[in-house]
């Protein structure tokens, strides 16, 4: 994790879920961690001790998970947008709707736009934050967000 400096106002912490809920899936993916049914739940493991880790070491004012939600503008703009990217592997496919029962269980918002990606989402909260007074913290690992 980064280091967050020192808080001087409230904070707001806006967490790219998608790509979170990816990076728990692929970490563990030559041994999955796996339910007595044989269902692959790294996924839903990683992220809730990511989630658990931020809301225990750094204790957010406001927190919110963005999630994509549907198709963006982009594609529609560039026709190429994401077209090599691999469909979802369906084993994590099958692990959406639990995580979003355990965010929903630690009374963390999700947050989603229709037709819009979470990194233009997050960009736009991170700005209004700033404009209230707030500290906004992004927290994603996508290299092209």
């Amino acid at each position: 994790m980064v280091e967050v400096p020192p808080r001087s106002r409230p904070r707001l912490f806006l967490i790219d879920g998608y790509q979170l809920i990816y990076r728990a899936y692929f970490a563990l993916i030559s041994r999955p961690l796996t339910t007595s049914r044989g269902e692959n739940s790294s996924a839903a493991f990683g992220f809730t001790r990511f989630l658990k880790k931020i809301l225990e070491d750094y204790q957010p004012d406001y927190l919110g998970v963005v999630l994509d939600a549907g198709s963006s503008k982009r594609k529609e703009r560039y026709p190429e947008y994401k077209a090599t990217r691999e469909k979802m592997p369906s084993d994590l496919e099958w692990s959406l709707p639990r995580i979003r029962e355990i965010i929903q269980g630690f009374r963390v918002p999700i947050l989603e736009v229709p037709d819009h990606e979470a990194d233009d989402v997050i960009g736009t909260l991170a700005r209004q934050a700033v404009h209230a007074g707030l500290e906004a913290v992004i927290v994603s690992g996508d290299k092209d967000f």
